[in-house]
């Protein structure tokens, strides 16, 4: 059984969101030629639907020029749209289809649990999100292009998100900061840092559901939850089954060649 990576806690230096999950800056990252990803230029996070007014606040301060959104309607209609932060850029680009798994999350919001033993058991769940991601890397690229020259050109500081800031975000931050040069173990470490207790999604059960969140439900739907190796690993793969290298997914997948790419990275790295 794959065990969720536990990750070591420190203190924080984040600004305390109490309506919003898992914010936190990209800042600080080691690229491979010796430089770093610029504080206060990258914000990654969950769904922005539940911000207080004491997080607008804090939010507003960061001096953000987009937000990139990557929920889909149904995401919307089910969380909230993002609170309004004046002066700031929203911008919304579904990576997934609202139609996609619609069934399938019904099931997890609604289902008994012999349902969630037959959909999410014996590794269906971890299976499925492997899936998903591998999906996003093949069929997303234009989305994901139209964000990297969006930050080349103007849109930074950004902050990304999608629903809890784990997948969709967590992917289009891993590819930006491929573009930018960004050692893999940092991407990783970066990636595995949704799963501190206090950035996690919280897990969603609807009123109509007659399984309670016991140990075991909670077990059958932690894949789903969990920011897990092997979810990115299968996206790095497919980056390598389908273009080769990094340097072929982003200047013929993503249309971002070496010029766009320094632009970029003139914006969101800095020398020590």
């Amino acid at each position: 059984m794959t065990q969720t990576p536990q990750v070591p806690q420190a203190p924080s230096t984040e600004p305390e969101l109490s309506g919003v999950r898992n914010f936190r800056d990209v800042g600080g990252l080691p690229t491979v030629d010796g430089r770093r990803v610029r504080e206060g230029a990258l914000y990654r996070s969950g769904h922005l639907a539940s911000a207080t007014s004491e997080d607008a606040e804090i939010l507003g301060s960061l001096g953000l020029h987009t937000i990139f959104d990557f929920r889909n309607s149904a995401d919307v209609a089910l969380e909230g749209p993002d609170v309004a932060l004046p002066g700031v850029r929203h911008v919304n680009i579904p990576l997934t289809d609202p139609a996609h798994g619609a069934e399938f999350w019904k099931m997890v919001r609604d289902g008994q649990l012999d349902e969630l033993r037959t959909g999410l058991g014996d590794g269906k769940a971890a299976a499925r999100m492997t899936r998903t991601y591998r999906q996003i890397i093949r069929t997303r690229t234009a989305e994901h292009s139209r964000v990297l020259h969006a930050m080349a050109e103007d849109s930074v500081p950004a902050l990304m998100h999608c629903a809890a800031g784990k997948d969709r975000a967590g992917l289009s931050v891993a590819v930006t900061l491929l573009a930018l040069g960004v050692e893999r173990d940092a991407i990783e470490t970066d990636y595995l840092a949704s799963n501190a207790a206090h950035r996690r999604y919280q897990i969603r059960r609807s009123d109509n559901s007659e399984a309670p969140m016991s140990d075991e439900v909670r077990q059958l739907l932690s894949p789903l939850f969990d920011a897990r190796t092997e979810y990115l690993h299968a996206a790095f793969a497919t980056i390598e089954e389908v273009w080769g290298t990094v340097d072929d997914y982003l200047g013929k997948g993503l249309k971002f060649g070496p010029a766009d790419r320094e632009r970029l990275r003139e914006r969101l790295l800095v020398s020590d």
